[in-house]
């Protein structure tokens, strides 16, 4: 009798199960305590932190996305915010259509930026965002174009390495630069901001809120689920090959152009949706996002957590990003300068991260995770 799918998945993946469970838990209890217990008692919890949690479960997806390209595939992507962004930008563009006349100069059509730009007429690339379902399928389509024509271009050059990791870091730099410009349509160095409502729901409700908190753990338990499935089939045996050795896989007549545009299109499409549920909880998209910066970032993430794991992403992204919350309020000055130090020691003494510490020692009596 052979196995249900998902449990041949997740069969030899301790570290997933135990980092979703307590993700499935954390979600739980947040949604109970901010929706059913009053706001004086000491245990409710802010909607506030609901948003927060729910942006810290989109950067986990996108560092998720990372891991699938980087520590399985082999290449090092400096500028994967580029498709995190876009996917933002794609949802945000519908978000804005939803706004019409409650804007501040009330135009049904044009977004106030628009108007204060004296734009005439809604430019052609906005037709269609009114549609939520034409908005999601451009939050999939757009990263994966960028990506499969980038991977095509690159990966059919040969290019591999770290010119590799410099050129994606161009691209998103040249996406950066071309956002920031008012002529673009994209809102400029302002960007998108002061949504309304979602899918005809108030986007400042608790209970939005709190239902978008429980999509984001959804999308993210899906695309972990997705990129397990996809590292335990036999495409994902030969992916892990070409990381060690492109080479000898070439040599075996596999395809191996074929085999990272496919991968690197998932990681795209993966990054694409992390945007589009960061844009909504966080009620803003600017072209900051595709800063160099935010993409080496989201390595630091993945580095600490531990690369190769996909848990460990997920792992890293919470950490880093809670104490960036913490420590940017409580000791600005030095938080960039101690997360730059984490990664070094990260990277001399625990060179598989934090998921790699979880391996040596015993948890709960398992000795190892994956």
């Amino acid at each position: 009798m052979r196995e249900p799918i998902l449990i041949k998945i997740f069969k030899h993946d301790k570290g997933g199960k135990i980092v979703l469970s307590l993700l499935f838990a954390l979600v739980a209890v947040v949604s109970v305590a901010n929706l059913l217990i009053p706001v004086g008692s000491i245990f409710h919890i802010s909607t506030f932190t609901v948003s927060l949690i729910g942006k810290y479960l989109a950067f986990a997806l996108l560092a998720l996305s990372l891991d699938l390209l980087w520590g399985y595939l082999g290449v090092l992507s400096l500028g994967h915010g580029a498709f995190f962004a876009l996917g933002g930008y794609a949802f945000a563009m519908y978000l804005m259509r939803q706004i019409g006349e409650r804007g501040v100069y009330g135009d049904p059509i044009l977004p106030d930026f628009m108007v204060f730009m004296n734009y005439k007429e809604l430019p052609w690339f906005w037709y269609g965002f009114d549609n939520p379902f034409f908005a999601i399928l451009i939050v999939v389509a757009a990263p994966a174009l960028l990506a499969f024509i980038f991977g095509f271009f690159a990966f059919r050059s040969k290019v591999n390495g770290v010119y590799l990791s410099i050129i994606t870091q161009a691209l998103t730099y040249a996406l950066m630069l071309a956002f920031f410009r008012n002529d673009m349509g994209f809102g400029g160095n302002n960007g998108l901001n002061d949504f309304k409502d979602i899918f005809g729901f108030d986007l400042q409700s608790q209970y939005t809120k709190v239902s978008l908190l429980i999509v984001s753990f959804i999308a993210l338990a899906l695309g972990y689920t997705l990129c397990r499935f996809i590292i335990n089939s036999k495409l994902g045996r030969i992916v892990i090959s070409i990381r060690d050795s492109e080479s000898r896989v070439g040599f075996l007549g596999y395809r191996i152009v074929s085999y990272k545009i496919f991968i690197f299109v998932v990681s795209a499409v993966l990054a694409g949706i992390a945007g589009a549920l960061y844009v909504p909880q966080v009620g803003i998209i600017n072209p900051n996002l595709f800063a160099p910066l935010f993409s080496i970032e989201l390595v630091i993430w993945v580095a600490i957590g531990g690369r190769g794991t996909l848990y460990g992403a997920i792992v890293g992204a919470f950490v880093v990003n809670f104490a960036s919350t913490y420590f940017t309020s409580a000791f600005a000055e030095v938080w960039l300068y101690a997360l730059g130090g984490l990664f070094v020691l990260v990277t001399l003494f625990l060179p598989e991260g934090v998921a790699g510490l979880f391996k040596k020692i015993k948890l709960f009596g398992i000795k190892k995770w994956a």
